[in-house]
């Protein structure tokens, strides 16, 4: 936690709990095989917003009373039986699928819709009354995936699979506001070129999901057997997480700024290509072995790594590097301030605004971008490629970034949000967290954000406002929950840039207005 001002401790951040929740992998035969359904997220939507993704949802309370009630309606496995309920209910809400009872899938009618998405509950009394009936559902479970650390919210997702059968029912929108706006037929393999192509977002787990799908349809010859295939042996447990093409990410524990607990590594370069491994951050025993099991992963496929890239040189971004060159050796390049922090014996190369890592893949070639965003550190660096930018500690999509007294630009810091901004990228790789897939938005809260604080500082200062802490107090009545020191820390960043651009001086300990 370089960038705290020194003195000052954050409580650890609580251990998100994980949410079990259910998702519907429904599938229609069509000319060349099959197609499965999946919905567009709104992007307005603070998870994976912009993106396909199968429909599902959370299990609640009341499909907790419906599995003990109903236990012996449905043939499923005990241990995800309860996440079935879950899917047969989300199933009536977000498409207006249910089974008909004979092994189909029809259409609900609108006023069965509109009870169960006013009160979960009504889904159990339509199923007792003979409104709803789920007798001889046709469903298997083909995988289960659990959000990384990098989220405050982690789920549990259960993946079932569920032919439509011989029925034309279509998805339709529930009343009132739904997380998606289209729904879309799509054959597995398309959808994957799609994605590869960065054409169409989907989230990770579904990624890695496809894959297994048009792996093993392929390895079959048919869909459907692919399924029970996997279904035969759910694959769980840890997985690549792909958020664009070319880009993995892996989140290795650090001690950094909560609510953040790990610091995202990243392998950019096509499988089975060169690479580049991003901020190894591995510094205990634990991380170094996550992080040795993933670059053994990438390196049995083929990949090969030509260098270690740090987006900048603060200790939650730079790993024992002892630790990790034993696990892979390769050159570390980084911008000159962030290898004059790097011991001597090891092979640096200097990354400079306008440079390129040109990385060979096996079908195609990839080329990063390096630009100078050194607002939050000197010498941050960033990397621009077709999918997207790493853009290492300038935005997170849950938390916030600190710009240090002691060695940050504020003013250098804004200027580069508004750099990235212009640039107009498709995603956003962040040093923490999850992805951003809305980058002008978040950007633009973050450039309102400090620009008004930097205006309130410089406001507090005209009006005759001259100490520190009194100008931290004005600075940030709008939070009287921060922490005090960080508060005075981050005015001070603002002072430093008012008097670095000629608008206050410093005086005997107290700050005034320049004419």
């Amino acid at each position: 936690m370089a960038e705290l001002p020194e003195g000052v401790t954050l409580p650890p951040f609580d251990t998100p709990v994980v949410i079990r929740s259910a998702s519907v992998i429904l599938s229609r035969e069509c000319e060349n095989g099959h197609e499965i359904l999946l919905g567009h997220r709104v992007p307005e939507l603070a998870s994976f917003p912009d993106y396909w993704a199968f429909p599902g949802g959370g299990i609640c309370e009341d499909d907790r009373v419906s599995a003990e009630l109903l236990n012996e309606e449905l043939d499923v496995e005990t241990d995800y039986k309860l996440a079935c309920f879950a899917l047969l209910r989300e199933m009536v809400e977000e498409v207006g699928l249910s089974p008909d009872g004979r092994g189909n899938i029809i259409q609900v009618s609108p006023e069965i819709r509109e009870l169960v998405c006013e009160d979960k509950k009504e889904w159990l009394k339509l199923v007792q009354n003979g409104s709803l009936n789920i007798e001889m559902f046709d469903c298997e479970m083909v995988t289960d995936r659990t959000t990384p650390p990098f989220s405050p919210r982690r789920f549990q997702n259960y993946f079932f699979h569920v032919p439509m059968g011989e029925t034309s029912a279509s998805p339709t929108f529930p009343p009132g506001r739904s997380e998606f706006d289209d729904f879309r037929w799509w054959r597995p393999d398309v959808l994957i070129e799609k994605w590869e192509e960065n054409q169409i977002r989907i989230p990770p787990p579904i990624v890695t999901l496809i894959r297994d799908l048009v792996r093993e349809t392929s390895e079959t010859g048919d869909f459907i057997a692919a399924c029970k295939k996997l279904s035969s042996d759910p694959p769980s447990g840890d997985h690549r997480i792909e958020f664009a093409p070319g880009v993995e990410a892996f989140p290795l524990r650090t001690e950094t700024i909560p609510p953040s607990t790990h610091t995202n590594c990243y392998i950019i370069g096509d499988l089975g290509g060169e690479c580049v491994v991003v901020d190894p951050s591995s510094k205990t025993d634990d991380s170094l072995a996550y992080l040795k099991k993933k670059i053994d992963i990438v390196t049995s496929m083929g990949s090969v790594i030509v260098a270690t890239v740090f987006t900048h040189r603060h200790p939650d971004h730079i790993g024992n590097l002892d630790m990790i060159s034993s696990v892979y050796e390769a050159p570390i390049w980084a911008s000159r301030e962030t290898i004059q922090s790097i011991p001597s014996e090891y092979p640096c190369k200097i990354l400079s605004e306008g440079d390129k890592i040109v990385l060979e893949g096996p079908t195609e070639t990839t080329t990063w971008e390096i630009i100078e965003t050194p607002g939050h550190c000197p010498g941050h660096l960033c990397l621009v490629g077709e999918s997207g930018i790493v853009s290492g500690d300038n935005c997170v999509v849950i938390g916030t970034i600190l710009v240090p007294s002691s060695e940050g630009d504020m003013d250098s810091y804004i200027d580069g949000l508004v750099r990235l901004n212009d640039m107009s990228p498709p995603m956003l790789f962040p040093g923490h967290g999850p992805p951003c897939t809305n980058p002008r938005k978040l950007l633009g809260k973050y450039i309102r954000h400090r620009t008004a604080r930097h205006e309130r500082v410089l406001e507090a200062v005209a009006s005759g406002i001259d100490s520190l802490d009194r100008i931290s107090e004005y600075a940030y009545l709008d939070t009287p929950d921060a922490h005090p020191l960080l508060c005075l820390d981050q005015t001070l960043s603002h002072l430093k840039a008012l008097i670095s651009s000629g608008e206050v001086e410093l005086r005997d300990g107290s700050y005034f207005l320049l004419d």
